[in-house]
C-alpha cells in the first residue's frame, strides 16, 4: 500500500451541527452527501452519519470490485464517531444503533440506485430495540422491513416476469388471512410471522441464511449501493439524462431515525414549490407511522403535507421554517425528505427538485421577481429541451371525454396510447413506432426504459412524490398516479374499473393536469404560450448575441414561428409546398409530360398556387427576411412507388400503369443525394425555376414592402 493511498481521505463525517464536507463538494460527496453536510453545518437537524466518496466507487470498478486498503479502518472509525454522537452502539443488543445506507450521485437519479434501512438488526438486537423503545410493533415492523429491503437490494430477491414481489405477496397473504387491507392493521404476531416468512423466502431464493452479523450487513449494504451504479436501470437513466458513467456514486451511512414508532411519527417527501405548476406553495405528502421508502415506492397512497399541520403542529412549524431556509440558501426549488420521530423533526435530504417545463419557467421568473436570482440565472435555469416540451399539444377542452376514473395529476400533459403492462412491452412497441401507455400497480426503477418509451404512465398506487411521478416529471412525461379504482390483473393482461374491462392493446388517454383516465383517443390542440414564457424569452433576447430564424414552408408554419419570436425564415423549402393537397397531382402531371410545352402547361397551374403560398409567408413574416430554396429533390420523390398508389395515379392522370412504371424506373438513381437534383435539375428543366422565381417576384410585388425574399 502506497503512502499516498494510506493518507487518502475516503470518508467524511457530518452531524451534531458540524460537517467535514459542504455543498461545494458535490463531485466528491455526491449530491446527497454534500447537501447533508451543508444542512448539518447550517444547524438543521440531520441524523449524524458519514459519506464514502465517489472516488471509492471509481476505485471499486477499476480494481475488480475491491476497496482501497485504508477504507475499512476509516469506515469503522466513523461508526465509532456515530456511536459517540448518538449515544448508542452498533451491533449492541441492549442499546442498539441502527443505520441506513443510501446512494448519492453528484446529480439526482431518483430511485435508480439502492437504499437499505434499519441495518444492524437480528433476532437478539430486535428484542433489545423493543425493550429500549417499549414498542414491540415498532421493533418487529422495523425487522421485517429490513429483511425485505436487504433481501431485495443486497441478496437479489426480486420478482421474476409477471410475478408479484415475493415479499409483497407474503404481506398480502397475511392480510388476506386476517381479513384486513391496511399494513397498519397488522398485529405484532402478524409481523413476527412475516419475519419468519421473509427469512424463508431469502433462504429459498438464494440458498443462504439471512446474515445476522451487523458488520457483515454494513459491508453488504455498501457493496450493493456501489453495485447499483452499474445496474441496468441506472445505466439507462444515465443514457437518457446524459450523465457520464465514470462519475460514480457516493455512499451515505446515517444513524436511523424512525417514522414507524407510532402515531406520533411520520415520514414524508415535499417540494418547496409545486413541481408540476411552479406555484409558490409548499407541496408534498407524508405517511403516518411509516418509513421513507413507503412514500417513494408508492406501496401506500400518502396524505397531503398540509394535514401534518393538525397532526403534528410543532413538527410542521419547524418544517416550514427549514424549507424556507433551504430554498433561500440554495436559491432554487428544493426536494426534501423528512421524518418525524415522536414529535421531533429530522431532515434526511435536500436537493434541487425535478420539475416540469412549465414549472421550470414559472419558478425561474418568480425567483427573479422575488430577488433570489438574476435574469441571466433564470434563463440558465431552464433547459432548451424543457422549452420544447411546452410546445406539445394538450387535450381539446371542447371535446366530450369518456372519463373512466380519476387519479392524482402527477405530471402534466396529454397522452394517448395502447395499454401495455410491462416496461419491456413498451420498449418493443415504441421500436415498432406504436404509441403506448404504460399501466402499472406502481412503477419501480427497473421500469425506466419502458417509462421513457411510453407516451404516458398510469399507476394504481403511489402519490404525487412516488417514483412514477418524480421520474415522469423529470422526463417531461404525462403521468397519473394513485388511481385506486384500477384493478390491474397482469396475468390476464387487463385492468378493470367497476364493470368496464380494458385489455392490453386498447386505447386509453390520460390527462396529467387533471388526473383523468379516459377511454379511447382524445383529440389534442396546439398550445398557446404567453405570460411567464414570454417574459423568460424576452430576457433571453436581451442576453443572446445570435439572431434566430426558422425553417418554415407554409403560411401557417410561418405565423406560428413568428409567435415564438423567429426573426425571419432561414430556409423555405419550396418542394414541401408541392405535397400539399391536390398539388402533388399537378407536379406529377408535369413530370409525366413528354416535352417542355407539356411541362409548362402543368407549371401554369402551379404558378397561382405557389404565388399564394409566398404571399401568405411574406405577410406572416411582415418585413423579416425569407430565404427561399428553389426545387431541390430529385423528381422521383414526387412519384409513388407502391403498385396500388401507381394505379391510382394512372387513373387520376388518365394514362396507363406502364407509363407510370416506366417513368419511375427511368428516374431511379443509385445515389439520389448526389444525382439529378438542385441546380442540375434547374439546368435540365429551367422552366421549373422560371415558374418559381416568377411566383416569388409576383407575390413580393403584391405584398409590397413587407416582402423580403432572399
Amino acid at each position: 500500500m502506497s503512502k499516498a493511498q494510506q493518507e487518502e481521505k475516503y470518508v467524511y463525517f457530518f452531524g451534531d451541527g458540524k460537517a467535514e464536507g459542504s455543498a461545494e463538494m458535490r463531485n466528491l460527496l455526491g449530491g446527497k452527501g454534500a447537501n447533508l453536510a451543508e444542512m448539518s453545518g447550517l444547524g438543521i437537524p440531520v441524523p449524524a452519519g458519514f459519506t464514502i466518496t465517489t472516488e471509492v466507487c471509481t476505485y471499486y470498478y477499476d480494481n475488480d470490485k475491491q476497496y482501497p486498503d485504508a477504507l475499512e479502518k476509516q469506515v469503522m472509525d466513523n461508526v465509532a464517531k456515530l456511536e459517540n454522537v448518538m449515544g448508542s452502539k452498533f451491533g449492541d443488543a441492549t442499546n442498539p444503533l441502527l443505520l441506513s445506507v443510501r446512494s448519492g450521485a453528484r446529480v439526482s437519479m431518483p430511485g435508480m440506485m439502492e437504499t437499505v434501512l434499519n441495518l444492524g438488526l437480528n433476532d437478539e438486537i430486535t428484542e433489545g430495540l423493543i425493550a429500549k423503545s417499549n414498542n414491540p410493533r415498532f421493533g418487529w415492523d422495523s425487522y421485517r422491513r429490513f429483511i425485505q429491503t436487504y433481501g431485495d437490494v443486497v441478496m437479489g430477491v426480486a420478482p421474476e416476469g409477471l410475478e408479484i414481489d415475493p415479499f409483497e405477496a407474503a404481506i398480502d397473504e397475511v392480510k388476506e388471512k386476517r381479513g384486513i387491507e391496511d399494513d397498519l392493521d397488522m398485529t405484532v404476531e402478524d409481523l413476527k410471522t412475516l419475519v419468519d416468512m421473509f427469512k424463508d423466502i431469502v433462504k429459498k431464493r438464494t440458498g443462504q441464511n439471512f446474515p445476522t452479523d451487523p458488520i457483515e450487513q454494513l459491508w453488504g449494504g455498501i457493496g450493493a449501493v456501489f453495485g447499483s451504479w452499474q445496474a441496468d436501470r441506472a445505466i439507462t437513466y444515465r443514457r437518457l439524462e446524459n450523465i457520464p458513467g465514470d462519475w460514480g456514486t457516493a455512499v451515505n451511512v446515517q444513524s436511523m431515525v424512525y417514522g414507524n414508532m407510532g402515531d406520533d411519527c411520520a415520514t414524508g417527501v415535499a417540494f418547496t414549490r409545486d413541481p408540476s405548476t411552479g406555484e409558490n406553495i409548499f407541496y408534498g405528502e407524508f405517511l403516518t407511522n411509516a418509513q421513507g421508502e413507503d412514500v417513494v415506492a408508492g406501496v401506500r397512497t400518502p396524505e397531503p403535507v398540509e394535514r401534518l399541520k393538525s397532526r403534528q403542529p410543532e413538527a410542521y412549524q419547524t418544517l416550514e421554517g427549514i424549507y424556507q431556509t433551504l430554498e433561500n440558501h440554495y436559491r432554487d426549488m428544493q426536494d426534501i425528505e423528512f421524518t418525524v420521530q415522536q414529535g421531533k423533526l429530522w431532515m434526511l435530504q435536500t436537493r434541487g427538485g425535478k420539475r416540469t417545463a412549465a414549472a421550470a419557467v414559472k419558478i425561474a421568473v418568480d425567483m427573479v421577481n422575488e430577488g433570489l436570482i438574476t435574469q441571466r440565472e433564470a434563463v440558465q435555469r431552464v433547459e432548451p429541451e424543457q422549452l420544447d416540451q411546452l410546445l406539445h399539444p394538450t387535450f381539446d377542452p371542447t371535446v366530450e371525454r369518456n372519463v373512466l376514473a380519476t387519479g392524482l395529476p402527477a405530471s402534466p400533459g396529454a397522452a394517448s396510447g395502447k395499454v401495455v403492462f410491462l416496461a419491456e412491452e413498451a420498449e418493443e412497441a415504441a421500436e415498432q413506432g406504436e404509441q403506448v401507455l404504460l399501466v402499472r400497480l406502481e412503477t419501480s426503477p427497473e421500469d425506466i426504459g419502458g417509462m421513457n418509451a411510453a407516451q404516458g404512465i398510469l399507476t394504481a398506487r403511489g402519490g404525487m412524490t412516488s417514483h412514477a411521478a418524480v421520474v415522469a416529471r423529470g422526463m417531461g412525461k404525462c403521468c397519473v398516479a394513485g388511481c385506486g379504482d384500477l384493478a390491474i390483473d397482469y396475468t390476464a393482461n387487463q385492468f378493470s374499473v367497476g364493470d368496464t374491462v380494458v385489455k392490453g392493446g386498447d386505447w386509453v388517454s390520460i390527462d396529467g393536469s387533471t388526473g383523468e383516465v379516459m377511454l379511447g383517443q382524445v383529440p389534442t390542440q396546439e398550445p398557446e404560450l404567453s405570460g411567464d414564457f414570454a417574459i423568460l424569452m424576452s430576457w433571453a433576447d436581451e442576453i443572446r448575441t445570435l439572431n434566430v430564424r426558422t425553417n418554415a414552408d407554409t403560411p401557417h408554419d410561418s405565423a406560428v414561428a413568428r409567435e415564438f419570436g423567429a426573426e425571419g425564415i432561414g430556409l423555405c423549402r419550396t418542394e414541401h409546398m408541392f405535397f400539399e393537397g391536390d398539388r402533388i397531382n399537378i407536379v406529377r402531371e408535369m413530370i409525366l409530360a413528354d416535352d417542355e410545352q407539356g411541362r409548362r402547361r402543368a407549371l401554369e397551374k402551379l404558378l397561382p398556387i405557389q404565388r399564394g403560398d409566398f404571399e401568405g409567408i411574406f405577410n406572416a413574416m411582415a418585413g423579416l427576411p425569407v430565404t427561399v430554396r428553389l426545387l431541390d429533390p430529385p423528381l422521383h420523390e414526387f412519384l409513388p412507388h407502391e403498385s396500388d398508389q401507381q394505379e391510382e395515379m394512372a387513373r387520376r392522370l388518365d394514362t396507363s400503369l406502364r407509363v407510370i412504371q416506366d417513368k419511375v424506373e427511368s428516374l431511379n438513381e443509385f445515389n439520389p443525394m448526389l444525382g439529378h437534383r438542385g441546380c442540375r435539375l434547374g439546368i435540365t428543366y429551367p422552366e421549373i425555376y422560371e415558374m418559381q422565381v416568377r411566383a416569388i417576384l409576383e407575390a413580393a410585388a403584391n405584398v409590397g414592402s413587407k416582402a423580403v425574399p432572399e
